[in-house]
Formats: C-alpha cells, sequence, structure tokens
C-alpha cells in the first residue's frame, strides 16, 4: 500500500522530500482533508452529512477531496442498511493523536472567540479529550456538558479523558457558549468564571475533576 501511495503523490502535489512530514502533507495537507478525516473520526458518514457538516466547501471539492483520500488509503466506502457511508481505514483512524496534538497547539487561536465562523457542538467530544490529554481520575468522574443544544459528557477515568453522546441525563451538567467550554478545558479561565457565563448543577467536585483536573484556577 505505501509504495502505491508514494507513486500517486509523486509529481507536481509532492513536497518532493524525503521526510515524514512532507510525505504526511503529500497525502493529507490539502485544504479540507483534515476536515473531512476530523468529521470522520467518531465513525462512518454520508456524503450529504458531510456536506452538511463542512459548511462552506464546494459539492465538487468534497468529491474530489474524498476520492483522493480513498487513493491513498485514509478513507473507505462502505455498504451500509443506510447505503453509502465513507469510513476512515485503520491508517486513517492513525490520524487522530497528530490531529489532537495540532488541536492543542491551536487552542490559543479561539481566544479571540468564535465571532462569525461556523460550529458543530459535536466537534467538542474530539476538542474536549485532546485538550485535557493526561488527566486522570479515580474514582472516574462523568460530567454533562451542554452547548447549543447539544448534550455530551465528559468522562475521566484512569486511562484518560473521552467523550460520548449519552443516553441518559448525567447528574451534574456544566452548561455554557462554546468558547467558554473550550476556555475552561484549556485553563484560560476559572470554574468561577466559567459558572458566571454559563449555569451549572450538580456536584462541583465532579467539574473541577473533570474540567481543570490540573488544578488550574
Amino acid at each position: 500500500m505505501v509504495e502505491k501511495i508514494n507513486q500517486q503523490i509523486r509529481g507536481s502535489r509532492s513536497y518532493g522530500q524525503f521526510c515524514a512530514l512532507a510525505r504526511s502533507l503529500d497525502v493529507v495537507g490539502d485544504r479540507w482533508t483534515l476536515l473531512i478525516a476530523r468529521e470522520l473520526l467518531p465513525g462512518p458518514m454520508r456524503y450529504t452529512e458531510l456536506k452538511t457538516s463542512l459548511e462552506g466547501i464546494a459539492t465538487n471539492l468534497l468529491s474530489e477531496r474524498l476520492k483522493t483520500l480513498e487513493a491513498n488509503g485514509v478513507v473507505e466506502r462502505r455498504l451500509e442498511d443506510s447505503g453509502v457511508v465513507y469510513a476512515l481505514t485503520s491508517w486513517g483512524a492513525g490520524l487522530r493523536e497528530p490531529m489532537e496534538a495540532l488541536g492543542r497547539w491551536g487552542a490559543p487561536l479561539l481566544a479571540t472567540g468564535r465571532g462569525e465562523d461556523a460550529f458543530q457542538p459535536r466537534w467538542l467530544t474530539l476538542a474536549l479529550p485532546a485538550l485535557l490529554r493526561g488527566a486522570t481520575a479515580s474514582p472516574p468522574v462523568e460530567l454533562g456538558i451542554e452547548t447549543d443544544g447539544f448534550l455530551m459528557v465528559l468522562r475521566v477515568d484512569e486511562d484518560g479523558p473521552s467523550a460520548f453522546v449519552p443516553d441518559r441525563d448525567p447528574a451534574s451538567v456544566f452548561t455554557a457558549a462554546p468558547d467558554v467550554v473550550v476556555a475552561l478545558a484549556a485553563g484560560a479561565i476559572s470554574i468561577e468564571q466559567a459558572i458566571a457565563a454559563g449555569a451549572f448543577r450538580g456536584d462541583s467536585n465532579i467539574l473541577r475533576t473533570a474540567l481543570t483536573p490540573f488544578m488550574r484556577t
């Protein structure tokens, strides 16, 4: 597979460097490519779902990027009961770690606020575990986070943080704008500032353990 991919990316689109970073950018460095991978990290999606989530991408460009990702072994098409879906291959799923690292690196760029930028609340299920990498808790804690009408649960246990959409209401829920949630997880504001900007019900120790695990105040 590797030889096939290297043959496909050689030419005008390649950096032409014997460097793992350059070769990686040959595969996923085009505009929108990593954002497509971000959408597929939680699971397979239909073409129309991708188009809706990636506000601003032209239909022909999305089609082109998916074809390229499929040719390069990053994405595959599957036939499921709902129809044709796109999913990351096992190699493509390996993008999670570098994408999380890139997200942590870019987190300070969110300090200016959301403004008019598009936002999908479910992106937080990827962003928060990335920002809180290294955090652990024993016993485990689960914190509900509601933003823009979307409810998710942030769980922190001995293996670290994870996030998911719950099938029942959690006992402790923090409700705030996405800017506030990200700022708290990134350590840019205190719990008191976050609660003042939003709302909280439940055990404050769970909020502190889940979103400020490194004793940031």
